[in-house]
């Protein structure tokens, strides 16, 4: 402590932030290859419309916090012997600071386009040929089963019919989608 007790007050200050956030990044850092990382656990707490980017991104959220005093107290400490001029000494911290976070988000956009949503939607079945599982009654009279591919995976659906009766194992098209759970399908 001697050592923090000698120094400028400017210097004395950045290695006061320095310590405690390195710690906290080191931590978040283990944190997230261990798969510990689900959230920051910490929201804005005002009215606004930040979510309006296209994915997890939160500007004001604590890892970015964390980046941004990274930035800021990392490069105050480096540059504080060669930069004589302290408002600019300061002044290259901040932009250093918004840069780490800029750089954060940037790679938080690269990670997004490595996700791939395999979720199945309804929707996705219209117009698609299927093969009928269970028989399907006639004049919607009551519902069969339809065995349909989408996005590599089988799935079992309900279908009912407006003509007559369709045997299992036809082969069917989707022409619409009732009650957002029932297809309604046609015999090819």
């Amino acid at each position: 402590m001697e050592y923090f007790d000698q120094l400028e007050p400017l210097l004395k200050a950045f290695w006061f932030i320095a310590i405690p956030v390195s710690i906290i990044f080191i931590i978040q850092t283990i944190m997230t290859f261990m798969g510990a990382d689900a959230g920051d656990g910490l929201e804005a707490d005002f009215d606004s419309n930040l979510d309006a980017t296209d994915g997890p991104f939160q500007l004001f959220s604590l890892r970015n916090l964390i980046n941004f005093l990274l930035g800021l107290s990392w490069t105050g400490i480096s540059f504080y012997g060669s930069i004589a001029s302290k408002p600019l000494l300061i002044l290259l911290a901040l932009v250093v600071g918004l840069a780490f976070v800029y750089v954060f988000f940037l790679v938080i956009k690269q990670v997004q386009k490595l996700a791939e949503d395999n979720s199945f939607k309804i929707t996705e079945a219209l117009h698609k040929t299927a093969d009928v599982y269970l028989t399907i009654p006639a004049h919607k009279s009551g519902k069969g089963k339809i065995m349909l591919s989408v996005k590599g995976s089988v799935r079992e659906l309900d279908a009912m019919t407006e003509q007559e009766s369709i045997p299992s194992g036809a082969t069917v098209k989707i022409v619409r989608l009732e009650n957002k759970d029932i297809l309604i399908v046609e015999k090819i």
